[in-house]
């Protein structure tokens, strides 16, 4: 990971903070230098997100940028910037954690599960949601249901079961996997295969494959 350069001292600090309010060159100036002078702070909360998967110059720019928003949002009354700011940076990279992870959870949706009564492809966003036009295929659609639900039971261990109802909002509210992992005190990672393992069990039921 690349140097940055020492942080202000306090005084340092307190002086750009206030020039923030000067004419727009003086507080764009200032603006920059509480920038550089506090990536060390960025590249150290960044490293809570290394074993994530992202590339590590992209957490330093999502970084970057929740450190942008506490410089323009920072009010100086109310304790110090580097406590502000490492909420704004934590919360930029949750906030794209969250949404890639929700991106995944999207697409693993649309993963074929099986066939309708035409040969057409099925997925599980389908049985879940799909709004059904008239009442031949709103039977289909509850045979489907019925069938998910009987595999569920059948097929799934009860931690699997579990996964996949958190997972998927089937009792209400939709988990991230993060937050699967933590209630059942497993991590994300094992989470994830258990959730990709079980869809693809599903699939090849549903589908008729042994």
């Amino acid at each position: 990971m690349k140097t940055f350069p020492k942080p202000l001292s306090s005084k340092e600090e307190a002086y750009y903070i206030s020039r923030l309010k000067a004419q727009p060159k003086e507080a764009a100036e200032a603006k920059e230098i509480l920038i550089q002078r506090n990536m060390r702070l960025v590249a150290h909360i960044i490293k809570k997100y290394q074993n994530t998967g992202e590339d590590m110059e992209d957490l330093i720019s999502i970084g970057t940028i929740g450190l942008i928003k506490a410089i323009d949002t920072f009010d100086a009354g109310k304790g110090h910037l580097a406590t502000y700011a490492c909420r704004c940076i934590d919360n930029e990279l949750l906030m794209m954690l969250r949404a890639k992870k929700k991106s995944s959870r999207e697409v693993s949706l649309y993963e074929p599960i099986g066939t309708d009564k035409e040969g057409n492809e099925i997925n599980l966003l389908d049985v879940l949601e799909q709004p059904w036009p008239d009442v031949v295929e709103q039977m289909d659609l509850n045979a489907n249901l019925k069938k998910m639900f009987e595999l569920i039971e059948r097929l799934l261990s009860e931690r699997e079961k579990q996964i996949l109802v958190m997972r998927y909002g089937l009792a209400g509210r939709e988990y991230t996997q993060q937050e699967v992992g933590d209630a059942l005190g497993i991590s994300r990672s094992y989470v994830s295969r258990i959730e990709k393992k079980t869809l693809g069990k599903l699939k090849k039921a549903m589908s008729g494959e042994t």
